[in-house]
């Protein structure tokens, strides 16, 4: 077939347009003037908190950049600087899932929770701790005439009105961080400031969880700070002998001065992580080339376009925010990443690892953002810290196989706090959600059978040792939770098995049977469908409503939309399966809607958006992805829980910076665009009416196939598919007439009414046009 609505040229020039000349093309030259984009963060002053910062990155090492007391301060941090005690009372001989249990059927909980639910409310360690800050005089430099985070090529560039320029990045690769001043008015010495270890707040916490508790209770001798002509060095000791190293040097020629700056650390035990601060040849010019290179890679991966500014901005900020924080060789994403609060205390929640949800939310952005690369850094950590969970799998559960706890420091250790969740059974669970993920969008052979299948069944091995057959045959946990139903109470136990932990439970076992087939082990598919078919039909009300658990219905407002797993993310009950699953997940989502949103935090509506997408409701999800960038957002786009503007949009008003729900929202917003989770793929599945104009580049499906897509006028007019693998994959037809355009070693066939089939060799493409 020949099309003649659209020729592929045109159909590539409009794609183009949609990627923006902004993000995928430069001047090779250096030299050429940094500008800015449509996306970028804009300011006329610099900003005065820490949360509203401009934020640098490359996964290692971070920077914010604002204004303190009238001076212009870099916040320095790295993702490995943790204080490792090991957290109070954990070591007991209680420490068993058993024992918890027989206290749940007691009755008798009040010693649970002062065993090991109040140490981590209690003590300030273990715990991520900040680096340092850079900071500057600029009393004589007169008002800041503009502040900005150029995104493309991820610098912060800050010009004040007498003339003066800063422009400073974080390498994209390397770990130093750069600053270079021009039109200085005269000669200055940074300052060097070290976090205030040894002198405490006077201001105390209202909840030191949240708010962050006070650095002194951490013990710590003050560091030593000592200057040697342009070079300054900071030396700071932490708990068992764990220390970190701060140098910053710099170089001034007539009124522009260029300086870098960096952390190292030392663990004992551990090779001491040196870097050569600036070795002959190195210079601000050239390793701004390299940087700027990387990131003109890393954006050249997808983009997109759609009619909502708010939306569209914002997607690209936290894309951005991705490529600062993920790498593949580096400590995965924590709550604050390499952003750790600097305001003398110690960061919300620890800073810590929290697989209830903010890990896992933080990669879902990357498997259809085409960001295999960054994501893999995610399943590096799980991998290495692997001896470390199955240590805690045997002394606290008594399986074999692979648990993970809910909540680690740096090096996988369990932090206790409410151990349904903190301690609960199925957290490696989904976190195999993310291998499975992983292996699904790259089709990676070698991934699938060295690190995605072993995963899988390892957790597999331990979900069927830790469950029991009840009276009926079914297969269920001795105790039950759902993140974070009841808090820490008594009745935050179930006898039944929650929505949660049943999703999660029969996710992995048909995962692993799944994958044991694509790798022709048959007995071992065999094994896992046999348990697969052991487990109960979902908890579900006379309304056709997923409820918490059989015994409790969904009657409360909650940030946690746990009993929503099934639908999203393991995608178990589909929209695609017919009117009886659309029921379900029409009434569930209705009655979050119905209860509301008075204990919802940021990143429920981040997630709401990906929920409401599954249900193809695109008004749905536009409204929860801009409730969530205009309600629940730093300046900087910094998500910070509660509702900023008090308008009633949640009862939580406070504003602890954590960073899963920025990456939420941009997987909401891919999830609004594409989706192949349902054996096939569809563009456009879940986008307002409105929306007439809508085109995205090469975001990334199962099957490892790139998706370009747009819609003009309020018609689909043209779908290109490439194939990175080869192999064939179903299409669904958002036209009814199409014709096919310079296929390469690719067959497009009718299937079902409304489908085709496309089948690709590796690297082969076709593009589909509306005619």
């Amino acid at each position: 077939m020949t099309a003649n609505a659209i020729s592929v040229k045109r159909f590539q020039q409009i794609l183009a347009g949609v990627a923006c000349v902004f993000f995928l093309t430069r001047p090779p030259a250096i030299a050429q003037s940094l500008q800015a984009g449509p996306y970028d963060l804009q300011f006329s002053l610099l900003p005065t908190r820490w949360d509203e910062a401009l934020p640098l990155g490359n996964g290692i090492l971070g920077t914010l950049i604002w204004q303190k007391d009238n001076r212009l301060r870099f916040s320095l941090d790295r993702a490995d600087l943790w204080d490792l005690r090991p957290m109070k009372g954990l070591d007991r001989p209680e420490f068993s899932y058993r024992w918890v249990q027989g206290q749940v059927m007691k009755k008798d909980y009040k010693i649970v929770q002062e065993y090991f639910d109040k140490p981590y409310d209690q003590e300030p360690g273990p715990t991520k701790i900040p680096g340092a800050a850079l900071e500057f005089d600029t009393k004589g430099w007169g008002a800041v005439q503009s502040a900005r985070l150029l995104i493309r090529d991820a610098v912060a560039e800050v010009k004040w009105k007498n003339g003066t320029v800063l422009r400073s990045f974080v390498h994209a690769t390397e770990p130093i961080g750069w600053f270079r001043f021009e039109n200085l008015p005269a000669r200055f010495t940074p300052n060097l400031i070290p976090p205030a270890y040894g002198k405490p707040i006077q201001e105390k916490a209202e909840n030191a969880v949240v708010d962050g508790d006070d650095l002194v209770r951490l013990g710590y001798a003050q560091g030593t700070v000592s200057q040697q002509n342009n070079k300054i060095t900071y030396h700071q000791t932490g708990w068992g002998d764990f220390s970190y190293d701060v140098t910053v040097q710099w170089t001034q020629k007539g009124k522009t001065v260029e300086g870098t700056w960096t952390i190292t650390s030392d663990y004992p035990q551990k090779k001491k992580t040196l870097v050569p601060i600036k070795p002959v040849g190195r210079t601000y010019a050239g390793d701004l080339a390299t940087h700027r290179d990387w990131w003109q890679r890393f954006w050249s991966k997808s983009s997109l376009h759609v009619p909502d500014p708010v939306l569209l901005k914002q997607w690209y900020l936290e894309t951005y925010k991705f490529g600062a924080t993920a790498r593949a060789d580096a400590p995965p994403i924590s709550l604050q990443a390499v952003w750790t609060a600097d305001n003398g205390r110690i960061p919300p929640w620890k800073g810590d690892y929290h697989h209830d949800l903010n890990t896992q939310l933080s990669y879902w952005p990357s498997y259809s953002g085409n960001h295999l690369e960054e994501s893999l850094g995610y399943l590096n950590h799980l991998e290495e810290n692997l001896p470390t969970y199955r240590d805690y799998t045997k002394r606290y559960f008594n399986t074999d196989g692979i648990a993970v706890p809910g909540v680690t420091t740096l090096t996988g250790k369990e932090m206790g706090g409410w151990i349904q969740y903190s301690l609960s059974p199925t957290v490696s669970a989904w976190l195999a959600h993310h291998y499975y993920l992983q292996w699904r969008y790259s089709q990676d052979a070698n991934f699938l059978r060295q690190r995605a299948y072993p995963w899988l069944k390892g957790v597999a091995q331990h979900l069927e040792q830790l469950t029991v057959l009840d009276e009926n045959g079914k297969r269920k946990l001795p105790i039950s939770s759902s993140p974070e139903i009841n808090d820490n109470k008594l009745t935050a136990w179930f006898t039944t098995n929650t929505n949660y932990d049943l999703a999660l439970m029969k996710f992995v076992f048909k995962a692993a049977s799944d994958m044991a087939k694509a790798l022709g082990n048959d007995a071992d598919a065999s094994h896992w469908q046999a348990v697969q078919n052991q487990w109960s039909d979902f908890a579900i009300s006379d309304q056709n409503e997923l409820m918490f658990a059989a015994s409790l219905p969904y009657n409360q407002s909650h940030r946690h939309f746990s009993h929503t797993m099934a639908i999203h993310p393991l995608g178990l009950i589909r929209w695609e399966d017919g009117e009886a699953a659309q029921q379900i997940i029409r009434n569930s989502l209705a009655l979050l809607d119905r209860i509301g949103p008075d204990w919802w935090c940021g990143y429920s509506y981040a997630w709401l958006g990906s929920l409401k997408a599954r249900a193809k409701d695109g008004n749905g999800a536009r409204e929860a992805l801009n409730t969530f960038a205009t309600a629940f957002c730093s300046p900087n786009s910094f998500h910070l829980n509660g509702d900023q503007t008090k308008s009633g949009k949640s009862k939580f008003t406070y504003r602890p910076f954590t960073l899963e729900g920025n990456f939420a929202f941009a997987a909401g917003l891919q999830e609004m665009l594409i989706q192949s989770y349902a054996g096939f793929i569809e563009v456009f599945p879940a986008i307002p009416a409105n929306w007439a104009d809508v085109a995205f580049t090469d975001l990334r499906t199962e099957g490892a196939f790139l998706v370009s897509a747009q819609r003009r006028a309020g018609a689909v007019t043209a779908i290109t598919v490439k194939a990175e693998k080869g192999g064939s994959t179903r299409l669904k037809l958002p036209f009814q007439n199409y014709g096919t355009q310079s296929p390469k070693q690719a067959t497009v066939e009718p299937a079902e009414v409304g489908f085709v089939t496309v089948k690709l060799q590796p690297g082969g493409s076709v593009t589909l046009i509306s005619r």
